[in-house]
C-alpha cells in the first residue's frame, strides 16, 4: 500500500493505495486545511464592511448603485456582461454603499473588487 496527501479546492486529504488495484481509501480533510479560510474572513467582518466581488470575468455594462446609498439585501448593484448575458450583481445583506470600485464599459476578471458596503 501507498499513502499520497493530495490538496483539492484548499482541503487536504490523504489517500491510501493498494498497489495492483484501482481501488483507494480517502480520509477525512486534515483539521489544518479548514481553519485558513475562516481567519481571513474574520478581520473583514470586524471591520464592518463587505467586498462585493465579481463572480465571472466580464464587461461592467451599468453601476445602479451609488456612493452612500442604502441598499437592501438583493438590491442590484451593478450589471456585468459575461458569455453575452447580463448578470446583475446584487447586494448581499443589507447597507450603506460605502465605494463603488468600477466604472461602466470596465473589464473586471474573476474575483476583482466591485464594490463595498458598510
Amino acid at each position: 500500500m501507498k499513502t499520497y496527501t493530495i490538496t483539492v479546492n484548499g482541503n487536504v486529504y490523504n489517500v491510501t493505495v493498494e498497489e495492483g488495484t484501482t481501488a483507494g481509501v480517502v480520509s477525512a480533510p486534515k483539521a489544518a486545511a479548514a481553519p485558513a479560510p475562516a481567519v481571513n474572513a474574520a478581520p473583514a467582518a470586524a471591520k464592518g464592511s463587505v467586498k462585493i466581488e465579481a463572480p465571472m470575468s466580464g464587461k461592467i455594462l451599468n453601476v445602479k448603485a451609488s456612493v452612500g446609498q442604502a441598499v437592501k439585501k438583493g438590491d442590484v448593484i451593478v450589471v456585468l456582461e459575461a458569455m453575452k448575458m447580463e448578470n446583475d450583481i446584487v447586494a448581499p445583506q443589507d447597507g450603506t454603499v460605502a465605494s463603488i470600485d468600477v466604472a461602466a464599459g470596465q473589464q473586471v476578471e474573476s474575483g476583482a473588487a466591485i464594490a463595498t458596503l458598510q
